[in-house]
């Protein structure tokens, strides 16, 4: 590779390092529904630039949204998967993936009007939290007829506590573990039958 084609390599990475921190910025002061002009000029690019890399409002959001899974997820899911005790394993997931939300609402928000926020935008997570309650049903630390698709039903269900909750508060934590102590197998009694997660519809670009 020459040393101009590097240049020109390491200027778009630049640019879209640059584009993301300023549409995540924008979405939290602004909201998730912030143009892409806006987003542009925080950056301190052209609109030509911006739509280069990402063509519309939908791949800059999962970008976006791809960011701080890599930068928040990504660690939390190597010190999880090393955890001795995997229930505890679990609840550091579980906080790390609840403390982006809170933190980054307006991400989050943008993700979820680009469609982008289901068990397939992180399958590291889902598969990193599948193997810690299996270990934990292992260990005889879960109940035992607890099933991947719960997971995913249970993350909704706890990031949904962020909307009763002002920003910043931590309170969430405490319902982190009240779902784990739920889940004890001592005591435990039958569960209804698990259903298939549904498709969520798809959403045109734009």
């Amino acid at each position: 590779m020459t040393t101009g084609a590097r240049r020109l390599r390491a200027d778009a990475a630049r640019n879209a390092e640059r584009i993301l921190r300023a549409a995540r910025a924008a979405y939290a002061e602004i909201g998730p529904d912030v143009s892409l002009n806006e987003i542009a000029d925080r950056a301190g690019v052209g609109a030509t630039t911006l739509f280069r890399r990402f063509p519309n409002k939908e791949s800059v959001a999962r970008a976006a949204f791809g960011q701080c899974i890599a930068e928040e997820i990504s660690p939390a899911i190597e010190r999880a998967l090393a955890d001795d005790d995997p229930r505890h394993g679990m609840v550091t997931l579980m906080e790390a993936a609840v403390a982006m939300a809170a933190r980054e609402p307006g991400t989050v928000g943008a993700a979820r009007n680009a469609g982008a926020v289901s068990p397939k935008i992180s399958p590291p997570f889902f598969e990193a939290l599948t193997e810690l309650a299996q270990r934990a049903q292992q260990a005889g630390r879960l109940r035992a007829d607890l099933v991947p698709d719960d997971l995913y039903r249970i993350m909704v269900m706890v990031l949904s506590l962020l909307f009763t909750m002002d920003l910043g508060s931590n309170g969430w934590s405490r319902y982190i573990s009240l779902v784990l102590e739920g889940l004890s197998p001592v005591g435990a009694g039958l569960l209804p039958p698990a259903v298939p997660l549904a498709e969520a519809p798809a959403r045109s670009g734009g």
